[in-house]
């Protein structure tokens, strides 16, 4: 039993990291279309800013989490308002659009940060262990794992259940109909955006303590990203929290019967084989006609 536990807790920690850097994806993908190629380098943003604020200024990573979301969502609205609104209805731009930002976001941190690894300490107040069910686990990944679950449900009340939220719905069906009834799309996709960027600084901040911080650290991360929103179909947050569940749980029990470098790949097989059946991904949300 113990055995067990251990595994499945290890397969949610998995899942929670990939949760937190694919909901911010998973928002802007299904909203606004874009492939946002860059999406890894504002994770890579928010852990520097988390090392930055340690080493800098001596604040503990809990009370740079809401600073770092904002300045990273900032980061997004600008780049926005920018160069991708320019580019809405042309996924050919978008993509060489973000993947040029991401190639610049990496080499402007080179230069002001230096390329070598930097480590943000994990808060003292978690850097214990729990027992649950006779297993024990780290009191961070719970924390983690917790926070991830939490902003899930912060974003689908958002988008279920305020005005801005229903706007989005709208335009995601039918933009020029929504734009018609007065909703407007800009400002709707540059809030999106927006939010969608501060997430995946906020997750980039909480990955810090548990992964060492260079300027290329995104770009793994957006290639999961990417399977996850795949998977659980592109515009169902369910989906997202679903697929993220598998893919993390499958990454996990792989890992402990081989090793790392075949689970990745037994897991992307995996995503293949779904994609090749569920081209929609796992869930579709319905719509009325």
């Amino acid at each position: 039993m113990d055995f067990v536990v251990s595994q499945l807790l290890t397969g949610l920690s998995l899942s929670s990291i990939l949760l937190l850097v694919a909901l911010g994806l998973a928002i802007i993908y299904g909203v606004t279309g874009v492939i946002n190629l860059a999406h890894g380098e504002f994770v890579m943003l928010g852990a520097y800013c988390a090392w930055l604020l340690q080493t800098q200024l001596g604040w503990g990573l809990l009370p740079s989490l809401i600073p770092i979301f904002v300045a990273v969502a900032l980061l997004g609205l600008a780049i926005e308002y920018l160069v991708i609104r320019h580019l809405y209805d042309r996924p050919l731009d978008t993509i060489l659009a973000t993947w040029g930002l991401g190639v610049m976001a990496q080499q402007i941190v080179r230069l002001l940060a230096g390329g070598e690894l930097r480590y943000v300490q994990m808060p003292a107040a978690l850097s214990g262990s729990v027992n649950i069910l006779g297993a024990t686990d780290s009191a961070y990944r719970l924390f983690v794992l917790a926070l991830a679950l939490g902003l899930f449900a912060l974003t689908w009340y958002i988008y279920r259940h305020t005005s801005i939220g229903l706007q989005l719905r709208a335009i995601t069906q039918n933009r020029q109909i929504a734009s018609s009834f007065g909703i407007n799309a800009g400002r709707a996709y540059r809030l999106t955006f927006a939010y969608g960027a501060g997430i995946a600084g906020l997750a980039g901040a909480l990955i810090s303590p548990l992964k060492s911080v260079s300027p290329e650290m995104g770009t793994g991360y957006v290639v999961d990203a990417f399977m996850v929103v795949v998977v659980g179909g592109v515009q169902s947050l369910f989906g997202t929290v679903v697929s993220s569940g598998l893919l993390g749980e499958l990454t996990g029990a792989l890992a402990y019967l081989s090793n790392d470098t075949i689970a990745k790949a037994l897991v992307l097989a995996a995503v293949v084989v779904i994609i090749r059946f569920r081209p929609q991904g796992l869930f579709t949300p319905r719509i009325r006609a």
